[in-house]
């Protein structure tokens, strides 16, 4: 395995309408981007071509710290892909942006899978690069601080 993501699963890619290229080229970065409505400043995720809030089309992207809270948690212990039969438990997290109106996006907590969790713990974004693989990618994982 290199790094969190095991050998032989799929590699995330932008969906096949571009519409969130933008959050995978700024990760590539070490940027974290999420899409911000120009008409009434709301934050949303996932991607869309309409405002969820207003219903406003005038959608853009802007960059936010990759710093939320343990909104929830699973613990992982069944593979869910044959790539993934010799790598658990992992523990995946549901991330709350407070800074972005409480959007949330999911990821993998790095550290030990069997930590205690607790709901509301502080959390930072890593980003792990993928450079080397073809096409290469970045991951959005998330640490306790």
């Amino acid at each position: 395995m290199s790094g969190y993501l095991a050998d032989g699963l799929p590699v995330p890619v932008p969906s096949s309408d571009g519409r969130d290229a933008p959050y995978w080229e700024a990760l590539a970065e070490n940027r974290l981007v999420l899409q911000r409505c120009n008409n009434c400043r709301g934050w949303q995720w996932g991607p869309e071509w309409i405002c969820h809030r207003c219903r406003s089309f005038d959608l853009g992207w802007e960059e936010t710290e990759a710093t939320g809270v343990i909104y929830s948690h699973e613990r992982v212990w069944h593979p869910v892909h044959p790539a993934l039969k010799d790598h658990g438990p992992f523990v995946i997290v549901l991330v709350e942006l407070p800074q972005c109106d409480g959007v949330r996006v999911v990821g993998n907590l790095l550290g030990d899978p069997m930590q205690d969790l607790v709901i509301g713990t502080p959390v930072t974004g890593v980003f792990e690069h993928h450079r080397d693989h073809d096409p290469p990618y970045t991951l959005l994982q998330w640490r306790v601080d």
